[in-house]
């Protein structure tokens, strides 16, 4: 599934001229190279991209960055192989740059391999081809001796730019004349490839298992590049290496029966998904990739947007206002219950049936490990996001949640490198995408983060906010409403609601406002940093002490009565039992009480003192 979605999303970039033809690859190009009609550099012309960044205070800073362009295919060889208008120095020049300066000397001899190697590869290219500039490259790679231009002044004046740089060739004073877009060049590469697919074809054919077609075999598969904590190289989704992996006398990738047409389509489509940060979030040792069979780049925004954001820079995304305004279109439509599979609530332009894609994948060694595929039509993928927002909202008012944020409440503050476990995350995202339950292991590691970790900002021993109260609450009201049950739990508090997990959470709240009225708001640490973790799980051994301290603030409090009528008014309708234990479901129970009681005593007794100073 996943190569033939990547082939036909090939398709359709090629038809939209958003990636390269076959044959072809894009490099990076720091410098031109002005040639003489005799071979001779008479210029190093800096090529490089010059963007002004706005930074803070009003100041600017120019940036300079590479040229891509488009050049014959590269070799996939890891040995010294040269390419067709090779752009490497050290290939081109034969020189390695030292801390003495440009020497063509070396211990391996790497230097002199290579530029012999390219020497090779372009006079062998290029016989009986003509043009000038074809000409005045052909004199360059015969003529130039690298033993003789260590002193060169256009390449000593690179300085330490030489060494990483890329190169291409123009005639001199014409940088507009440039070696790779010649015309006979070109024409003749496209001869070359015809030539080499014949011989290929002769090689071994077989029908293709993505296209149907009695094609060539690929026998080894182009390599995916710019893949995060991947090799520098490349790594290669499909190869076989070991023996023990074939099967009817079939070696390396000749397993697969997958055609070379449909490899170059499927790696490029793979290529440019790994390159653009439009279609790209990274999650740990995983990267997620994710496609919209649609030429039009909402789709991918709105997943990025509802699902992603805060993973990756914001490039290549929608206008922040417009992409606000189309979250909170979502919701809303999601609350009022008029959000559905078939109609995306006041999104016009977009297409519900257009089929999304999110993959995962992990570099192995050289290999690129799948770690899933999920496929789903947009309307549904679109619905189940806003069901998932309007799971985790814990107010009216409040923005979407990410996965890298709900992943980072995951995590324990105080270790730089945890990490979520791979296969949890894998389980969230598929509860999100197919709106599954989510998964058990998630409930318990925000129950145990909120009990056990620290918030040094607010100095409390108990770290509770909006987003990991949220997942609580995600959790419990997307398990009853998937078992037929009717959820539980609102953004809100609820005061009709009879749990006792609940009623102890928010009679926790009201305690521990009562003692902090009672001492005049004055208290750094309170009874939540230290009874908060044990009367969430032992409400039975913890309350009853709680309760006798609490007769000594009520006479110290300013508003006692009114602290006094709270608890009463809880404590009736847990009929004075409280539990003994509460497992680990009570206890996301007990904190979202505690949660919707602590943000909404403050209105509430604002409202109670001034209705007795009324009367």
């Amino acid at each position: 599934m996943l190569i033939s979605a990547l082939c036909s999303y090939y398709d359709m970039l090629a038809a939209n001229n958003r990636v390269l033809p076959d044959g072809y690859s894009e490099v990076k190009i720091h410098f031109l190279v002005g040639l003489t009609p005799e071979g001779k550099i008479a210029e190093i012309v800096d090529w490089q991209q010059r963007t002004t960044v706005q930074r803070g205070k009003g100041k600017a800073k120019e940036i300079t960055s590479p040229r891509m362009v488009r050049m014959p295919l590269r070799t996939e060889k890891t040995c010294v192989d040269a390419n067709i208008a090779e752009h490497r120095p050290l290939y081109i020049f034969g020189l390695n740059l030292t801390e003495q300066g440009l020497t063509a000397e070396d211990k391996t001899n790497k230097a002199q391999k290579s530029h012999e190697a390219f020497v090779k590869k372009q006079v062998e290219f290029l016989e009986g081809l003509q043009s000038d500039l074809i000409d005045a490259y052909r004199n360059f790679v015969l003529s130039w001796n690298p033993q003789e231009e260590t002193t060169n002044p256009h390449l000593q004046n690179l300085g330490k730019l030489y060494s990483n740089a890329g190169f291409a060739f123009c005639m001199a004073g014409r940088p507009d004349r440039l070696l790779h877009e010649d015309t006979v060049l070109n024409q003749a590469w496209q001869q070359l490839l015809a030539t080499e697919q014949n011989q290929a074809a002769d090689t071994y054919l077989g029908q293709c298992a993505i296209l149907g077609e009695t094609l060539p075999i690929a026998r080894i598969h182009n390599k995916i590049k710019n893949v995060p904590k991947g090799l520098a190289t490349g790594n290669v989704l499909v190869a076989f290496k070991n023996q023990s992996e074939e099967s009817y006398g079939k070696n390396q990738s000749y397993n697969s029966n997958v055609s070379q047409a449909a490899a170059n389509r499927y790696t490029e489509a793979l290529n440019y998904l790994m390159s653009n940060r439009a279609h790209r979030v990274v999650l740990g040792d995983i990267t997620i990739l994710h496609w919209a069979m649609s030429a039009d780049p909402v789709y991918d925004q709105i997943v990025q947007a509802g699902i992603f954001s805060g993973f990756e820079d914001e490039d290549g995304k929608l206008d922040k206002a417009e992409t606000e305004k189309m979250l909170e279109t979502m919701m809303q439509d999601a609350r009022d219950g008029t959000l559905h599979k078939g109609q995306l609530g006041g999104m016009d332009g977009i297409d519900p049936n257009v089929t999304f894609y999110i993959a995962g994948f992990k570099p192995n060694s050289a290999r690129l490990a799948v770690k899933f595929v999920y496929r789903q039509r947009f309307g549904e993928l679109f619905c189940n996001i806003a069901q998932h927002q309007l799971d985790m909202q814990m107010s009216e008012a409040a923005k979407p949640v990410s996965l890298w944020r709900i992943q980072k409440e995951l995590l324990v503050p105080k270790i730089s490198n945890d990490s979520l476990d791979p296969a949890l995350s894998d389980k969230l995202i598929e509860s999100i995408l197919y709106g599954y339950r989510y998964p058990e292991e998630l409930l318990y590691l925000v129950v145990r983060r909120i009990k056990t970790d620290s918030d040094e900002e607010k100095n409390t021993y108990i770290k509770l906010n909006s987003v990991r109260v949220g997942i609580v609450k995600a959790c419990l009201n997307r398990r009853a409403r998937l078992a037929g049950k009717k959820e539980e739990f609102t953004m809100a508090l609820d005061k009709n609601n009879t749990n006792s997990a609940y009623l102890c959470g928010r009679l926790f709240a009201v305690l521990e406002q009562l003692q902090q009225d009672a001492s005049g708001n004055s208290l750094n640490r309170t009874i939540k940093d230290a009874y908060f973790s044990s009367a969430c799980t032992q409400p039975a051994i913890i309350f009853p002490k709680l309760l006798r301290l609490a007769q000594n603030h009520l006479a110290k409090a300013n508003y006692g009565s009114y602290w006094n009528s709270m608890i009463g008014e809880i404590s009736a309708k847990l009929d004075g039992a409280f539990p003994t234990t509460l497992p680990l479901e009570e206890q996301g129970k007990f904190i979202l009480g505690y949660y919707h009681q602590f943000f909404n005593r403050l209105e509430k007794k604002t409202e109670a003192i001034s209705n007795n100073e009324e009367e």
